[in-house]
């Protein structure tokens, strides 16, 4: 494949569709952040450790709100997915290499994403809850292994996709392969996540567990966003 012309990409971005789906992926940004903050909404037993204090924060959800935790982020994840296509098109006006690393990345998230990672997930607190009104004492250790068999295959999948997503992302950004300035490398979805993830060090609270559970979905808002606001610097680039 010599070109991307095939599929009608060329060297001179097409502004408006970018545009286009990045608004559409920020809107599903917060779908999926809408779904994550149902999941997460609680706060942590303070006398059980480990595993079973991470787990404990779930045994108040009912089982409505994992439904359309489940829901929300079966729609936005795959939406998400198809809106990289616009950084996709990004990289590649410029760089074939790394725009089919991406590309690759993209199609590893709509995979594994939602179904794959996503409702598994929701699944297995479903499981935990049930379990720990019925048979405590076997609860952890059953779903533990639903997890194991059902969740972490997947997880592995995508966690793999994912570094392959964000190492084109940031190369092709930094190394001057878009049309965007080299520091707008940050607005990408590692540094959006580690971002959130500094929530931990906050006292527990519901808010802050909803948002940590939300870490891949406020990547996603602040990767399109930021693209978003600095759009008119890489067209301008793109003029000169």
């Amino acid at each position: 494949m010599a070109s991307y012309n095939d599929i009608g990409i060329d060297h001179k971005p097409d502004w408006i569709r970018i545009r286009k789906l990045m608004i559409i992926g920020l809107l599903a940004g917060f779908i999926v952040l809408a779904g994550d903050m149902l999941l997460g909404w609680g706060v942590h037993d303070p006398e059980k450790a480990g595993l079973e204090g991470f787990l404990s924060s779930y045994l108040t959800l009912s089982d409505s709100r994992m439904f359309w935790s489940a829901f929300l982020g079966l729609i936005g994840i795959p939406l998400e997915g198809l809106c990289y296509f616009a950084i996709y098109r990004l990289i590649a006006s410029r760089s074939m290499h790394y725009a089919h690393l991406y590309r690759t990345g993209i199609f590893g998230y709509l995979i594994f994403g939602g179904c794959g990672v996503h409702v598994p997930c929701l699944a297995a607190v479903f499981v935990y809850r049930h379990l720990h009104e019925t048979s405590l004492e076997n609860a952890l250790e059953l779903s533990i292994r639903f997890g194991l068999y059902f969740l972490l295959p997947a997880t592995i999948l995508f966690l793999l996709f994912w570094l392959i997503h964000s190492w084109a992302h940031i190369a092709a950004f930094a190394k001057g392969l878009t049309p965007y300035p080299r520091w707008c490398w940050v607005f990408c979805l590692p540094v959006g996540q580690a971002l959130t993830m500094l929530l931990k060090f906050a006292p527990d609270s519901a808010l802050r567990n909803a948002l940590t559970a939300g870490w891949i979905s406020v990547g996603n808002i602040w990767m399109m966003g930021g693209l978003l606001l600095t759009m008119k610097y890489a067209r301008k680039e793109q003029g000169k």
